[in-house]
């Protein structure tokens, strides 16, 4: 069962990547934000970056927690009462913090700084928050801390619009 991260700036098409691409190759979709909640692992709020607080390795541990769950649970649907999972989406801007060696694929969504703006923008995020996001993406900073995590990465520019087929191609379904 493959499993694949989704990172990248807030704004720059992770989830409708993430969801899309689970709908099409039939993998579970893993949204980050629910695990944070569901587990309680905001450690606060700071108001400065305008941001909870997330301690990454609580975070992985728990991630890697519902990764096995979910492998089990696909593995003991000796009857067919569901479909058969063919793999996990995980969606946040934090997934790429998982080390490499649980993951197959780490993609990286990238938007043009002009459409980011638009976006965030369009989300309400305050200007501090924005200017904070475009300097992550001119930086490249989730690209580069996933290199750093030794993750098999594909960037996909989500500025216009992407082949979704071609990314599929990419990850081997």
């Amino acid at each position: 069962m493959k499993v694949i991260v989704v990172s990248g700036t807030p704004g720059t098409g992770k989830t409708t990547l993430s969801k899309i691409l689970a709908k099409k190759l039939n993998f579970y979709y893993l949204d980050v934000n629910k695990i944070i909640s569901k587990y309680k692992l905001s450690e606060g709020y700071d108001r400065k970056m305008q941001t909870k607080i997330i301690d990454v390795n609580k975070l992985n541990k728990k991630l890697i927690n519902e990764i096995k769950s979910i492998q089990k649970s696909n593995k003991n649907n000796k009857y067919g009462k569901f479909k058969e999972i063919k793999g996990i989406i995980i969606d946040s801007h934090l997934s790429h913090y998982l080390p490499g060696k649980y993951a197959d694929f780490c993609i990286v969504t990238k938007c043009d700084i002009k459409e980011l703006n638009k976006r965030l923008k369009k989300k309400k995020f305050h200007e501090s928050k924005i200017k904070e996001n475009i300097e992550a993406e001119i930086f490249d900073v989730c690209l580069n801390e996933a290199k750093e995590r030794k993750h098999k990465i594909i960037t996909i520019d989500t500025t216009k619009h992407f082949n979704i087929n071609d990314l599929t191609r990419k990850i081997g379904e």
